[in-house]
């Protein structure tokens, strides 16, 4: 997890992130109240017993998602580490192979990289975890098409990751349009044996049908959420293991309250919910809690 030294409003990220909206606060204040909001959610992961390796944000150069790693960068458990092509110019700021050193000292084997930043030059997308969600053990890459995420380069990761593509297109109601949603881990969540997903976002039957069946064969219970659940980010979480061996399933404070009673018991049946308040990272972000940890499967030395 990368702590922000300058979080504020992305304005070269606004433009197609349909979530992400301004605060009336100057972004010295936004960035304060950002930072509150990152140690408030580390220490409730640590408390939860989730192994947190928290680096800094540079003053220079000055990159207001920092705090959203995920789609720089992916961790594979052959030591692959995989890096993406970004929209934003100002995200691409953000890859720092100071931090692949800093995972080396904690402990982590990275045996190679595999670097798609090239596509930039293209003007081609794949902005990480955010633009795929994997299911890393049935070795499925679910993808929603957007400006962020191109399906060439969606099928060449899986050649060369091994995975199967499951691609889609998502959207969302903007202004009387339909949009596509950015990022694909804003509509759905795949854990050990359950999804979260907004289906109705999936606006081809043909499409929405197939992504469900991938996850029906692989043995997920689908637990499914509206549009408004997904504006308050209820698909933007992740599963994550504590350090003696059991799971959890990390969400913001926004998306719990948003899940009714039947969502909760059937998430709780799996293991508990951790969920921290992130409403200024929401607003002026358009991420939230699955957009803020890189998760790491790096063998260990």
């Amino acid at each position: 997890m990368i702590r922000p030294a300058n979080f504020r409003s992305n304005e070269q990220t606004e433009m197609n992130n349909y979530f992400q909206s301004d605060l009336d606060l100057s972004p010295e204040k936004i960035n304060e109240l950002a930072q509150v909001e990152f140690d408030a959610f580390v220490a409730v992961l640590r408390n939860a017993g989730v192994r947190v390796i928290v680096v800094e944000d540079l003053q220079d150069p000055n990159t207001p998602d920092a705090l959203f790693p995920n789609n720089w960068v992916s961790f594979h458990d052959t030591g692959m580490v995989v890096l993406y092509p970004m929209f934003a110019a100002n995200r691409r700021q953000e890859r720092r192979m100071d931090v692949l050193a800093r995972l080396e000292d904690e402990g982590f084997h990275i045996e190679d990289i595999m670097d798609y930043t090239r596509a930039e030059e293209d003007d081609l997308f794949l902005e990480g975890t955010g633009s795929i969600v994997l299911d890393r053990e049935h070795k499925k890459a679910y993808c929603g098409l957007s400006p962020r995420a191109d399906e060439e380069l969606v099928i060449e990761f899986c050649e060369d990751l091994e995975y199967t593509p499951v691609i889609f297109t998502a959207y969302q109601s903007v202004n009387g349009e339909r949009l596509p949603i950015y990022h694909t881990n804003v509509m759905m969540c795949v854990a050990d044996q359950f999804a979260i997903i907004c289906a109705q976002s999936i606006d081809d039957k043909a499409a929405r049908k197939n992504v469900l069946r991938h996850l029906r064969e692989d043995g997920k219970e689908i637990i499914q959420i509206s549009e408004e659940q997904m504006h308050a980010f209820a698909g933007n979480m992740l599963q994550v293991q504590t350090e003696d061996g059991k799971s959890a399933l990390v969400m913001s404070t926004a998306a719990y309250e948003s899940l009714d009673t039947g969502q909760i018991s059937r998430i709780e049946s799996y293991g508990p919910i951790i969920h921290s308040s992130l409403s200024t990272i929401e607003t002026c972000g358009g991420g939230s809690a699955r957009c803020m940890m890189a998760e790491v499967f790096l063998p260990k030395n």
